[in-house]
């Protein structure tokens, strides 16, 4: 993400999994994961949006870490349609508590992370450890159906995405009563709108 991110790797079940770290200036004050788009479709944790959100949270003084899903980069193994993507997300949300313990953590997560994180939500509430909020970026609704969230998630989503239906996305939020933020003019990249999501974090998180 920038020069001071620092590579490392970690043992996952199909082999090593290649992760990135971003630190702020101080010392974090919380820790927050971020998960990239579908690996078939040219997902890698050096997306944009996931690089923008990635940013801004350290801007906000978080912890960030990011990883290659399987198969991609130097993530050894093979696409597991979220169950093993979800597997290693939780690996890292360990080793990440292991460093910086006891702070809070954010789940966040574009197109196919979303459902990675969601899917990370749902097994850290049953085990009464969920994270404290999710950030959510053109949830997969529509496409691989996420587990229920919290009712304190952030939805955004582009009005002109053309592969995850805005339509889609407030069928999956209504029932749960969570609002969605739309940004008008906007698709599924977040092309000449990543202003947007860095303004929201900023505006959510900052001290």
């Amino acid at each position: 993400m920038n020069r001071h991110t620092k590579i490392f790797f970690l043992a996952g079940a199909a082999g090593q999994i290649e992760c990135a770290l971003d630190l702020p200036e101080n010392a974090p004050r919380g820790i927050a994961l971020i998960a990239h788009p579908h690996p078939l479709y040219g997902g890698t944790m050096d997306n944009k949006v996931v690089a923008t959100l990635g940013r801004a949270f350290v801007g906000v003084g978080f912890a960030v870490a990011r990883m290659n899903f399987r198969g991609v980069g130097q993530t050894q193994g093979q696409h597991d349609q979220g169950r093993g993507e979800t597997d290693d997300m939780a690996l890292l949300l360990t080793y990440m508590k292991q460093q910086y313990p006891g702070l809070p953590v954010v789940l966040g997560g574009f197109s196919f992370g979303t459902f990675v994180q969601a899917s990370l939500q749902q097994r850290l509430t049953e085990q009464g450890e969920p994270a404290e909020r999710l950030i959510l970026i053109s949830a997969t609704a529509g496409k691989w159906s996420p587990p229920p969230v919290p009712a304190n998630t952030i939805l955004v989503q582009g009005d002109m995405d053309d592969t995850i239906l805005l339509k889609d996305v407030l069928d999956w939020a209504r029932p749960q009563d969570i609002p969605v933020i739309v940004v008008p003019g906007c698709d599924h990249l977040f092309n000449r709108k990543l202003h947007h999501l860095r303004q929201i974090v900023t505006d959510t998180w900052r001290a």
